[in-house]
């Protein structure tokens, strides 16, 4: 049933990938062009050469999308994340040759309607490629994780571990990947994964650059026998946030502008409306930081007459990601 949807512009899509012989591969819900594209010679472009690209139309493809970037400069890679419908999750990544072009195409394409009534959003992209994996059993060697992790993921460089600064009797392991997007999937293939080692239920997250500073202020933990008993000093624990509902949106803004993943995208629309006054929304919240979007169904109560309800989802849905990364 899934071929049923967007017939029109996926076979469109088929034909102008066959005229131009331009080869799309399609792994773990991203469809990528090049990294490298054809003819192209010598390393990966430089840092600060990839912008973040939201707001797309979810039943756009790289055959409007390509060619519409393209005329800013050349590309070495565009990434379009995909659902398993086929339409794509309303945001991409496009990596130029050099920084000039992407700067360009920020200038160029950022509130640019793609359709009537369709602004995309273009910003710089972060790039990280830092992740922390909290929770970890002490029994756990750092051998025995970097076998785990290059099993299961690809593009590892280094895995260093440390004491939890949160969690008594755990370990903080930080692992850093050969590029932004290794690391993006690494964490995507941890977190769906729902890792366990030791027994132990672990968070995946980005590497927060305070988090980094500090663990560089602590011993490194060379072995789990040698830390019992000890602390590692100079990673407080932060107090979690305390958001009510009125004010989740600016604590989630905060959020994420205190771990550097750039301002989220809110995407609401409403569903069905009941007799009582509730009002049922289906959300997603795309943030240039975090790999995958979120999303789902939300009910709100209409706030006063003439109110659509679209603010109320925005900060219910707030709250929810907040829970769920444990910052309420």
């Amino acid at each position: 049933w899934t071929n049923s949807i967007n017939q029109a512009n996926k076979m469109a899509l088929v034909a102008w990938a066959k005229e131009t012989g331009i080869d799309l591969v399609q792994i773990n819900g991203q469809r990528r062009y090049g990294g490298p594209p054809p003819g192209w010679v010598g390393g990966p472009p430089p840092a600060g050469t990839e912008v973040f690209i939201g707001k797309l139309p979810q039943d756009m493809y790289e055959n409007a999308l390509i060619p519409l970037f393209e005329t800013v400069g050349r590309l070495y890679e565009f990434r379009l994340m995909m659902t398993f419908s086929g339409l794509n999750r309303g945001f991409a990544y496009a990596k130029y040759s050099n920084r000039r072009s992407a700067k360009e195409a920020i200038a160029a394409f950022n509130n640019f309607e793609v359709r009537e009534g369709c602004a995309i959003v273009v910003c710089r992209s972060t790039e990280k490629c830092e992740l922390s994996v909290d929770g970890l059993a002490t029994s756990v060697s750092q051998q025995e994780l970097e076998a785990v992790l290059r099993r299961v993921t690809e593009g590892v460089l280094s895995v260093t571990l440390y004491a939890s600064p949160c969690q008594k009797r755990a370990q903080l392991a930080v692992l850093k990947y050969s590029s932004h997007r290794a690391a993006a999937m690494a964490k995507k293939m941890l977190m769906e994964g729902n890792m366990r080692l030791g027994g132990v239920q672990t968070r995946v997250d980005w590497l927060n650059p305070d988090l980094k500073q500090k663990l560089q202020l602590c011993k490194e933990k060379p072995s789990s026998s040698q830390v019992k008993g000890g602390k590692c000093l100079g990673v407080p624990k932060q107090e979690p946030l305390s958001p009510v509902l009125h004010n989740a949106l600016d604590h989630l803004n905060t959020l994420c502008r205190r771990q550097y993943l750039g301002t989220p995208l809110f995407l609401t629309k409403r569903i069905q409306a009941n007799p009582n006054g509730w009002l049922q929304f289906w959300c997603r919240v795309v943030i240039p930081g975090c790999p995958v979007p979120f999303s789902g169904f939300t009910w709100v109560r209409q706030d006063g007459p003439g109110r659509s309800g679209h603010e109320e989802a925005k900060v219910a849905v707030a709250l929810q990601i907040l829970r769920m990364l444990g910052e309420s």
